[in-house]
C-alpha cells in the first residue's frame, strides 16, 4: 500500500492508526497462537496483519509525533482488563475501530485503499465472533 499523498495534517492519523491497528492484530494474534494454540486464527490475524503495510514508511515517520501526543498517558479505562476474553475483546474493537478510520480517510485519495481496510474490517468481525464464540 501506499501513502498516495494524504494532506500532511493526516498523515498523523493515519500513522496512528496503522500502528493501532496493527498492535490489535498482534495482541489478539500472539494469545490465539501462544495460549490456545490455534494455528488457523493465527495466521488468519498474522496475514491481515501483513495487509496493513503503507508505503512509504519515511511520510508516516515524520508526521509522528508521540511525544506531544495529548492523550499519551494511560487513560484509565484502558487498565480495566479482567481477563484474557477482556483483552482480546479490547484488542478487536481497537483493531475494527483504526480500520474503519483509514477506511474513512483513504476515501478521500485512493477509494482502493478505502476498501481494503473496509475488507479487513469486515474480517475482524468474522474472526471477532468465530474467536469469541468458540471459547
Amino acid at each position: 500500500m501506499t501513502s498516495n499523498t494524504l494532506p500532511p495534517e493526516l498523515l498523523r492519523v493515519v500513522d496512528a492508526n496503522l500502528n493501532r491497528l496493527k498492535e490489535g492484530l498482534r495482541v489478539i494474534e500472539d494469545i490465539a497462537r501462544y495460549v490456545h494454540n490455534d494455528k488457523e486464527l493465527s495466521t488468519s490475524l498474522k496475514n491481515l496483519r501483513h495487509l496493513c503495510r503503507i508505503e512509504p514508511i519515511e511520510e508516516l515517520l515524520a508526521s509522528r509525533d508521540s511525544v506531544n501526543d495529548v492523550l499519551r498517558p494511560t487513560m484509565e479505562s484502558e487498565m480495566n482488563r479482567t481477563d484474557l476474553k477482556s483483552i482480546i475483546i479490547a484488542n478487536y474493537k481497537r483493531a475494527q475501530e483504526s480500520s474503519r478510520v483509514l477506511e474513512e480517510l483513504y476515501k478521500i485519495v485512493d477509494p482502493s485503499l478505502s476498501e481494503q481496510f473496509k475488507t479487513i474490517r469486515y474480517e475482524l468481525y468474522t474472526l471477532e465472533k468465530i474467536n469469541l464464540t468458540a471459547q
